[in-house]
């Protein structure tokens, strides 16, 4: 039964995609807006669970140095959520049938001279970035930007039909993916070419994988293999991330992320703190354009100051 229903779900995803790239380019943000706001509906419990989290994280947000944002309440914050996410989806459907050059061609890249000079290292690179604004924008405009290809880190869907979907889509352009399963020797494999990964760092990981982190304000575990590969490799870290910022997408690539160089528990965990800070920084100065639909301090949801 189940790969029936993974069939006409890729059916009907399909047939969304081709009427989302049918719309005219002007209208992009409009129709993204009503699907946002359809989706919020559609997927209650997510935003359920959105709400739960803005909840939890805005009294740290609102002492943070980059909040300046008119939002009082989780409700208004997970409503604009929707609607960002409503417009990324319209525009990757967009990209996935190959419509949406207007929408790299408006990217705007602020610290390129950061990605330049770590590039120049010749050693490959790690982009450590997160479920942030249109993240599929990074990986797909990565080669017209750069004049360069990126391995993702990516979790294989649960449906296979949508998992090629999505595959082939990244493939064309000129990227590929790494699934996280057995993932370690193909990552070193590429940076041993002096290839690219971006990684997605900024979601709940099991136990035997992560290591407690604060994260605004609690609790949460947080993968060490961006730390690790570094160490392993010596290649450079670079934090990156996207937002929406009226009408056009922009890259913010920063400087270098300088490891400690101790690989004891406390020393891994001192580092990802550290880079998950530009995180908090990003999430406080766009709260609209993160996540917050994913479960992120699952299993670890004491607040950070507990014994």
């Amino acid at each position: 039964m189940k790969p029936v229903l993974w069939i006409l779900q890729i059916i009907a995803f399909y047939f969304f995609t081709l009427a989302m790239a049918a719309i005219p380019e002007k209208r992009i943000r409009s129709v993204g807006r009503r699907v946002g706001l359809i989706m919020q509906w559609l997927l209650a419990k997510r935003r359920k669970i959105a709400i739960d989290n803005i909840r939890q994280a805005l009294p740290y947000m609102k002492r943070h140095p980059a909040w300046s944002h008119p939002w009082e309440t989780p409700e208004e914050i997970a409503r604009e959520t929707f609607i960002h996410l409503g417009m990324s989806l319209v525009e990757t459907c967009r990209l996935y049938h190959g419509k949406g050059n207007g929408i790299i061609d408006n990217i705007e890249v602020r610290g390129r001279e950061n990605y330049d000079l770590a590039h120049a290292k010749n050693r490959g690179l790690v982009f450590v970035t997160g479920h942030c604004g249109n993240w599929e924008l990074v990986a797909l405009a990565f080669n017209r930007l750069f004049n360069d290809s990126m391995s993702v880190l990516a979790r294989r869907q649960d449906n296979p039909y949508l998992n090629t979907m999505v595959e082939k889509m990244r493939m064309h352009y000129k990227n590929s993916v790494i699934y996280k399963k057995g993932s370690l020797k193909q990552i070193i494999g590429v940076l041993k070419k002096k290839g690219v990964i971006g990684i997605l760092a900024d979601q709940a990981v099991v136990v035997d994988e992560g290591i407690l982190i604060d994260v605004l304000g609690r609790r949460a575990w947080a993968s060490k293999a961006p730390v690790v590969i570094a160490q392993k490799t010596g290649v450079p870290l670079i934090p990156a991330f996207i937002h929406r910022e009226q009408d056009h997408h922009v890259i913010t690539i920063l400087p270098e992320f300088e490891l400690s160089g101790d690989m004891s528990k406390t020393g891994i965990q001192h580092d990802i703190q550290a880079l998950s800070r530009h995180l908090e920084d990003f999430i406080c100065a766009h709260p609209r354009d993160w996540y917050w639909v994913h479960r992120r301090w699952k299993r670890a949801g004491e607040p950070a100051d507990a014994a």
